[in-house]
């Protein structure tokens, strides 16, 4: 299935949730009894019709990613503020002439 939704009409519906719970069995779906499609998941024997709740960015998985890619990004701002941090305590400063009392304060 290629979105989430609320199973609105079935038929026998059988659905493949192994990709998302790791449980071979298939989950018998109907209107009264476990409404729910997931994405990810295959439909194995029946018909129905649902109407889509989620898809993509809004879906849990397209949650799941963008909270990753967030928190990927958040960890290469840290690096690269650490890293630009560390190459200015190693930068020597040399005193310029005419003044041979420069005092150069490094940060941690």
């Amino acid at each position: 299935l290629p979105a989430y939704g609320v199973i609105i009409q079935s038929n026998v519906l059988k659905v493949d949730e192994s990709s998302l719970t790791g449980e071979s069995d298939h989950v018998k779906k109907g209107e009264a009894s476990d409404p729910m499609l997931l994405s990810g998941t295959h439909v194995m024997e029946g018909s129905g019709k649902m109407l889509v709740t989620a898809v993509g960015l809004n879906s849990q998985a397209g949650i799941i990613f963008t909270l990753l890619g967030a928190a990927e990004a958040e960890e290469k701002d840290k690096k690269k503020s650490s890293s630009n941090r560390a190459s200015d305590s190693k930068t020597k400063h040399a005193p310029e002439k005419g003044n041979q009392s420069d005092n150069v304060e490094l940060e941690p």
